[in-house]
């Protein structure tokens, strides 16, 4: 762990998220809160008002920075809920938690303009989107006129779809070049605060999900924060013969990985171990050498 050229020494572009500031001198956690009954891991778990309330004050408790609530499920072969459905799943609850958790950042999962639009008024500072406006030719222009952080994410094909035909070579390259363009667009268009996720997962080869998480550095444009979304994904249970349930360790030990290889924000269902894992790479790293 001597080579400090990583992103634990370069200067990465912070986001404002209302009134608050997210700095990225030490990695961030994002923390799930599926409000989907069909989730790959945790769906139809968080239902109740009070097991909802008790979870977000469990995972802020346990340092998360950014409280992340979907209301579509995006596992693979999942059909898109309609807006409809999608608003009503998810505005009471981001009501109500922002009611009893001021001080929270919460981002909205969702890919639609007028779900954003409805969210940020409505307290969310952030929109974290699986397409990367390819499914509403509104959302970059929503994105800039709220003044919100995007999160810009590459998802090859739909979510219905993604692993018929996924990726399985040349990944770097075609993320690199997805997020250049992108990026230039929202630029254009008026975002200012972006953050970028490969999307482990979505539309990818297992080989092609290791690729990225090796490379994970190598994908980073213009010092804009990086997020790795890995917790208890099928690229883990394939290699160790795991469930969803029992990936936890698999979870830590490429969480550990990706912070290593320039992740700058690890989005989880696991606070507690994913803080765990930041404390222990941060001393490793600062330590230096025992002379």
């Amino acid at each position: 762990m001597s080579n400090k050229d990583t992103s634990f020494t370069k200067k990465i572009r912070p986001v404002t998220c209302g009134n608050k500031i997210l700095d990225f001198s030490t990695p961030k956690i994002m923390g799930v809160l599926n409000l989907t009954p069909d989730s790959f891991y945790d769906g139809g778990k968080f239902h109740q008002e009070k097991i909802r309330k008790e979870q977000v004050e469990k995972m802020l408790h346990e340092g998360a920075d950014i409280i992340d609530l979907g209301a579509v499920s995006s596992r693979p072969g999942a059909e898109l809920t309609d807006e409809k459905e999608e608003l009503k799943r998810v505005i009471w609850p981001l009501q109500r938690l922002v009611k009893e958790f001021p001080e929270a950042i919460f981002s909205i999962d969702t890919f639609r303009s007028s779900v954003a639009r409805e969210c940020i008024e409505n307290g969310a500072h952030i929109i974290n989107d699986i397409s990367g406006g390819n499914f509403d030719d509104n959302m970059y222009a929503t994105v800039a006129a709220l003044h919100v952080p995007y999160i810009l994410m590459h998802l090859h094909g739909t979510p219905e779809s993604m692993q018929k035909f996924p990726i399985a070579e040349n990944i770097t390259e075609i993320i690199r070049q997805y997020f250049t363009e992108k990026i230039k667009d929202l630029r254009n268009t008026g975002v200012e605060d972006i953050i970028l996720d490969p999307g482990f997962g979505f539309g990818k080869t297992l080989k092609c999900n290791y690729t990225i998480l090796k490379n994970l550095e190598e994908l980073r444009i213009d010092n804009l924060p990086l997020l790795g979304g890995i917790s208890r994904k099928s690229m883990i249970n394939k290699v160790i013969h795991t469930k969803p349930s029992e990936a936890l360790n698999g979870t830590t030990v490429l969480n550990t990985i990706a912070l290593l290889n320039g992740a700058n924000i690890l989005r989880v269902h696991d606070v507690k171990e994913a803080r765990e894992v930041i404390k222990i790479v941060l001393f490793a790293r600062e330590l230096g050498e025992c002379e």
